[in-house]
């Protein structure tokens, strides 16, 4: 299993999951000719994704929907209310184009919202942005996956101290906002396990944190909790370049 993270962060999110020559994707916040563009930095064309899951609702994950047919659409009834896509049922597992994939709710401030486990029947990636929490529940399916993307949106210290409006600041600190550099790296320290091979830290503002910051938690946090990361490969994905991680194409 690869994955090529198009875009991450609040000015557009899209990532590509391949194996086996088959290839998802996994929001489209991005114009098309952006999307396009980014695409072309990968081996896949567009002719080649089968199908298109979608998170949420927000601008920033999805776009207009006349870029792909109804029949190749996944998304809850919340996010997408269209009889003609594909619905998804939380805690539900659905076959597509030679994945398994594991529908999470997550806790958000737009109706529905969700995350996804996808196994390709050798390796597992857990993609989960936009959340102020991860429930007990939720971790317990998410253990010991060969990959995470996983939200680290901010610095605490660096939002409060932007310009924002208060009330815009308490939302993204809330329960249905958006997870900490620190929440995020101790969530992970619960979850990564002898089969995980590397980390994304994904959906980065750029108003409140930077890589380094996101980075330096993590690091601190995982040595605090006594957590070997020596064969662990941790990044953070950005919102202008195309991000790679995975193994190898099979």
């Amino acid at each position: 299993m690869k994955y090529y993270i198009l875009a991450s962060g609040s000015k557009g999110n899209s990532t590509v999951v391949v194996s086996h020559g088959r290839a998802i994707l996994i929001d489209m916040g991005l114009s098309l000719s952006e999307f396009r563009k980014r695409l072309a930095k990968t081996p896949i064309s567009e002719e080649e994704i089968e199908a298109v899951f979608y998170t949420h609702s927000h601008g920033d994950h999805l776009r207009p929907l006349k870029f792909f047919d109804d029949s190749k659409i996944f998304a809850t009834q919340g996010t997408i209310n269209r009889d003609t896509i594909n619905h998804l049922d939380f805690y539900a597992t659905y076959q597509v184009a030679g994945f398994s994939i594991m529908v999470l709710p997550t806790s958000h401030d737009a109706r529905d919202s969700a995350g996804f486990v996808v196994d390709d029947g050798e390796k597992r990636l857990v993609y989960m942005t936009d959340t102020g929490y991860i429930s007990e529940h939720n971790q317990t399916l998410m253990k010991d996956a060969n990959f995470y993307i996983l939200e680290s949106n901010h610095n605490v210290r660096m939002l409060l101290k932007t310009n924002r409006p208060y009330d815009l600041i308490q939302r993204i600190l809330g329960d249905e906002g958006h997870l900490s550099n620190e929440d995020s790296a101790m969530y992970a320290s619960e979850l990564l396990g002898s089969h995980t091979e590397e980390i994304v830290l994904a959906h980065l503002s750029e108003e409140a944190n930077t890589p380094d910051e996101a980075l330096g938690a993590y690091e601190k946090i995982l040595r605090r909790q006594r957590i070997d990361v020596t064969n662990l490969h941790i990044q953070a994905a950005s919102q202008w370049d195309v991000t790679v991680g995975g193994d190898d194409e099979n």
